[in-house]
């Protein structure tokens, strides 16, 4: 029951008993607690929150940045206990170890599920804390690993630092120790000490702070000006359904479509988002996806062919290629002249080629015009990658 002083108008200070009382309480109350004791709930409203994404739409966001906080779990602490059985007086010792802590393990994963973005990867990892050991020498249980999954691609950094490449299908990285487990009183037993009482509490896990920067990886990567096509090519010739539009930036993050050749063959091919002049001074979409070009083995230039000097778009491709890395334009690749149905096109196609050679592939991706000669092209390219990797 509360003391009628308690209920004093005044803001006194009332000491009594054991415990020490500090602020009391003015009645009457404020009015919104008033409100409150009379039920009337409907008029309280709840200051606007933000609303959380559903799993769905969370996979919408193309996240290729991110910095996460790993800690491993905390080891299991020691026990001191002595044997305690009947008719037997002086049992000894037999407090048991803790367990270690849990691990947190970054894992590549191309899955059925295709994680292809980090926007799946929280901000934080706490690995799972050990057991403390028991009676009768009892080791504790240690704690179960946890495994991260992030997209085939992933380059793990600590601060400047590049500590682990995942860029092959079930690839593990250790990215936070767990704590090793304390020790029981049996541990300490020795001639000298018969009846220790001393025991360990566990050891607290590693933490770290990470960056996870993920590289599309792609065979081939399409790079071209916006509106050159290249999300339309990409429907041409995969099951990859890019978004395709009248205007620029309609591709927003990579795409990567599958390549069916001949004999079995897969060849991945990245459709990466459309780059204008200045992007390797993070100009449009800039630099953001400039790296992802950095995985793909060969490059695919595609050009507009209805646009005035079409070889000029070349010329600025591979300038800014070379200014965001250098010997980044000089990879294997081919010319793709796209949109030959249109009449303009068609009449710059052999200016286009006197300038650049006779190997550009000239292709409409609208009407599937010529996309064999492309294939062809992929599979003879997609076969020297393969055998420069095996001769290295």
């Amino acid at each position: 029951m509360v003391p009628s002083r308690l209920l004093s108008l005044g803001p006194r200070t009332v000491h009594g008993g054991v415990g020490r009382w500090t602020q009391v309480q003015r009645w009457p109350p404020s009015p919104r607690l008033l409100s409150d004791s009379c039920g009337d709930h409907g008029k309280h409203q709840e200051p606007p929150r933000k609303k959380l994404l559903s799993e769905k739409k969370l996979k919408r966001h193309f996240v290729d940045h991110r910095r996460v906080l790993v800690c491993g779990g905390r080891g299991g602490d020691g026990v001191s206990c002595f044997h305690s059985e009947p008719r037997k007086e002086f049992g000894g010792p037999d407090g048991g170890d803790g367990g270690n802590g849990g691990h947190v393990v970054l894992r590549g994963t191309c899955s059925d599920r295709q994680v292809k973005s980090l926007s799946s990867v929280l901000s934080r990892y706490q690995g799972f804390h050990g057991e403390s050991g028991g009676r009768k020498n009892c080791f504790g249980r240690s704690g179960a690993l946890l495994y991260v999954q992030v997209p085939v691609g992933t380059l793990v950094k600590e601060g400047k630092e590049v500590v682990a490449d995942l860029s092959c299908p079930g690839d593990e990285y250790i990215a936070a120790l767990g704590g090793a487990g304390g020790k029981g009183n049996r541990f300490f037993l020795a001639n000298e000490n018969r009846a220790p009482v001393t025991c360990t509490p566990g050891q607290p896990g590693q933490e770290r702070v990470l960056f996870l920067e993920l590289k599309t990886m792609a065979h081939a990567g399409m790079v071209g000006f916006p509106n050159a096509g290249k999300s339309s090519l990409l429907r041409a010739i995969s099951n990859a359904r890019p978004a395709v539009a009248s205007y620029p930036f309609t591709t927003l993050k990579p795409h990567v479509g599958i390549v069916h050749c001949e004999d079995h063959q897969q060849i991945a091919v990245a459709d990466i988002p459309g780059l204008i002049r200045g992007a390797h001074q993070n100009r449009g979409l800039g630099s953001t996806f400039l790296r992802h070009i950095e995985r793909c083995r060969f490059l695919l230039f595609v050009v507009d062919l209805s646009e005035p000097e079409p070889w000029t778009q070349v010329e600025d491709l591979k300038f800014e290629l070379e200014k965001h890395e250098a010997g980044l334009s000089e990879r294997p690749h081919v010319v793709v002249a796209n949109k030959i149905d249109l009449p303009q096109a068609r009449a710059a196609l052999p200016q286009l080629r006197a300038r650049l050679g006779p190997s550009v592939i000239a292709l409409s991706a609208a009407t599937g015009e010529n996309l064999e000669a492309l294939l062809l092209r992929l599979q003879e390219l997609h076969s020297q990658h393969v055998g420069a990797e095996l001769r290295w």
